[in-house]
């Protein structure tokens, strides 16, 4: 499906907060710490291809309503903003859970002092319509899903212990994913509810 932004002749910003910020796999020109107000960074997503099977789900991360989420934002050039786009979709939309739309992120450490600190970047926002949204899990579900889930892109531990070590490197610190990973590493033991 064709988006108004598809054919635009100007570079192409990507803000990324899960995997894209450890693993973009397209090229890009800039890679910049950025922040995102209005959403944030949760566990909502089930997975069914990447990370898990409809029979045993993994969970992936989703922007979802509220708050505010640090990442990366990526500056692709305007000659590969279609293949980017074809490429992201590809990855991003393998069942539709995420709605692709145009956010203004606020880049950090841009190269050059006189560029706007402000970018309109491509975001995939958790549909909350979507069956696979998980909304808000508890810890011990949270923990059950991504010890059991496996799919095409590996591990679904990998996946969150990759995120926070990304999060961290940017100096930053995710509460419920760090809780999560202290766990996952067998820090902690989780209580049966």
């Amino acid at each position: 499906m064709s988006r108004s932004f598809d054919h635009a002749d100007e570079d192409l910003w990507v803000f990324g907060y899960g995997s894209l910020m450890w693993r973009p796999d397209f090229i890009y020109e800039e890679r910049l710490p950025a922040r995102l107000v209005g959403l944030h960074r949760a566990l909502c997503v089930y997975s069914f291809v990447h990370r898990g099977t409809p029979e045993k789900p993994g969970l992936v991360l989703g922007l979802d309503l509220g708050g505010a989420c640090r990442g990366i934002a990526y500056r692709v050039d305007k000659a590969r903003r279609a293949a980017t786009l074809a490429y992201l979709r590809e990855r991003e939309q393998v069942n539709h859970v995420y709605r692709e739309m145009m956010r203004a992120v606020t880049l950090n450490g841009a190269a050059e002092e006189s560029r706007a600190q402000r970018v309109t970047a491509l975001v995939y926002v958790v549909d909350r319509s979507h069956p696979q949204y998980a909304g808000r899990l508890d810890l011990n579900t949270q923990l059950h899903l991504v010890r059991q889930g496996f799919g095409r892109g590996g591990a679904n531990r990998d996946y969150v212990l990759a995120t926070v070590k990304e999060i961290e490197a940017q100096g930053c610190f995710d509460a419920k994913l760090h809780r999560l990973a202290e766990y996952l590493k067998g820090l902690h033991e989780a209580h049966s509810a």
